[in-house]
């Protein structure tokens, strides 16, 4: 085949077309039939610019006149449009109806109001400090970081993180002992999958969180024993015969109990592996935030730690911090991480500061809406309960049942809201019910509509006098 398509870069788009039969006789033919075909199939859609008819004459090793005269047929016919100095492409035209395919199924209808939690304010993603971050990366990075990067994450940003995680955190890291990942999600599976071929078998998980964490850790061979939680969060003795705990410790999900200085102790102190996941560990309202865990046993505490809550969960940029004696085996189990431009800017949002903005922005932020929901709920006589802390509260509710008919209440009147009894562990007992909501997730023009669909749901659900709430 000529090689002039290779040679002139600027000269047209690409197109692929299979010419049945030989060259011959019959070749203007098969270049019309082929054409209409890939215009009749979908496969060329309406708008399509097409190759000139140099360029395809070229591609094919065909004369130009016979590509020229299929294009005019195809035009005269009504399959393609050409206009000066616009080339050539597929006209606009009604297809026959295909019938529903895979992603024309209905889909729910996404609820007007939305205070489900596990998700931020995604419109206060800083736009406008991450775009200029990121083109000054790319002005100043070497060309050699557009390779594959190193699967434990680029040194850059495990630098800044080292450096981030000690000062905000109380995190004991150096560079070297860090990992990114893909998100929480990518990082706990990576976890258990090496705590698997290490020889584990068991996994310790608090009797409320997650679901698909508790999933994930299954996937990979573990099997789970659910911690019961109370006032002091996680009662660390139940884990004991386990290989490893997957605790929330700073604020746990859902309940937002912080785990007690002796129970703290009791898991530094414990002989297996913890996990610990400090999901929002810098949004805390009251005081300053509860340090990690990690520091009092770097030797056996994993870290993980994730921008889904403080920037947005569509990063995908998450991280661990991994004892020595379990580093390798990470390392071995990682895959695919996160795009390397997008770590590199983190690094940079980072070390400029930017990062520290957007923690206080949003921890303000949110730290008002806390106190409009608790001001809101207060004046029907209920209470929300946790510490002033992450993007969620509990509102406990004296049985399933009514958790139940607000749940579904809510959703009759465009509001989504979600019980404590989708994040129970299997085999727990259903001795707890309330609704967890999420104050992080609606825009702000949003959030006062919000809270009072939310209150008209309370107040059609629970009967007069009765506040169905425990301090």
């Amino acid at each position: 085949m000529p090689e002039t398509w290779a040679k002139d870069a600027k000269a047209s788009v690409d197109l692929h077309l299979d010419l049945p039969g030989p060259p011959g006789s019959r070749v203007r033919l098969s270049l019309e039939t082929a054409l209409r075909d890939a215009v009749r199939t979908g496969r060329l859609g309406p708008g399509t610019r097409l190759p000139s008819s140099r360029a395809l004459a070229a591609d094919l090793g065909l004369a130009r006149n016979t590509v020229a005269e299929v294009y005019s047929q195809l035009v005269a016919e009504g399959w393609l449009t050409a206009r000066t100095g616009s080339g050539t492409s597929v006209a606009e035209r009604r297809a026959a109806d295909p019938g529903p395919g895979p992603l024309d199924r209905p889909r729910p209808a996404a609820p007007r109001y939305d205070l489900r939690p596990g998700v931020p304010d995604l419109s206060a993603f800083p736009v406008g400090a991450w775009l200029a971050t990121a083109r000054k990366v790319l002005a100043a990075a070497p060309r050699r970081l557009l390779d594959y990067p190193d699967p434990r994450g680029l040194p850059q940003l495990r630098a800044a993180l080292a450096g981030y995680l000690g000062r905000a955190r109380g995190v004991t890291a150096d560079p070297g002992s860090i990992v990114i990942c893909a998100g929480f999600a990518h990082g706990l599976a990576v976890t258990c999958a090496a705590l698997r071929s290490a020889g584990a078998a068991t996994l310790a998980v608090e009797a409320y969180g997650h679901q698909a964490h508790r999933d994930l850790a299954q996937a990979q061979g573990l099997r789970l024993r659910p911690l019961p939680v109370d006032g002091s969060g996680a009662v660390i003795g139940v884990a004991d015969g386990t290989d490893a705990a997957l605790l929330t410790p700073a604020h746990q999900f859902p309940l937002g109990v912080t785990l007690h200085p002796q129970r703290r102790r009791e898991a530094a102190r414990w002989g297996g592996i913890v996990i610990e996941d400090d999901y929002d560990g810098e949004f805390r309202y009251d005081r300053q935030p509860v340090g990690a865990l990690q520091a009092l046993a770097p030797d056996r505490v994993v870290y993980a730690g994730t921008a889904s809550k403080s920037l947005a969960p569509a990063l995908r940029l998450g991280w661990l911090v991994v004892p020595p004696r379990l580093l390798d085996a990470v390392t071995a189990q990682l895959t695919a991480g996160p795009s390397g431009l997008d770590q590199l800017t983190l690094a940079e949002f980072i070390d400029s500061g930017g990062y520290d903005r957007q923690i206080r922005r949003t921890r303000l932020a949110y730290r008002r809406r806390r106190d409009r929901l608790a001001a809101a709920l207060g004046r029907q006589g209920r209470q929300v309960t946790g510490i002033a802390a992450g993007l969620q509260a509990m509102l406990e509710l004296s049985g399933a049942d009514l958790e139940r008919q607000l749940v579904t209440r809510a959703a009759e009147h465009g509001l989504a809201l979600q019980g404590l009894e989708g994040f129970r562990a299997p085999g727990v007992s259903a001795d707890r019910a309330g609704l967890v909501i999420g104050y992080g997730r609606p825009p702000e023009h949003a959030y006062t509509t919000a809270l009072a669909r939310l209150g008209a749901v309370l107040d059609s659900g629970l009967e007069p006098g009765r506040a169905a709430v425990r301090n």
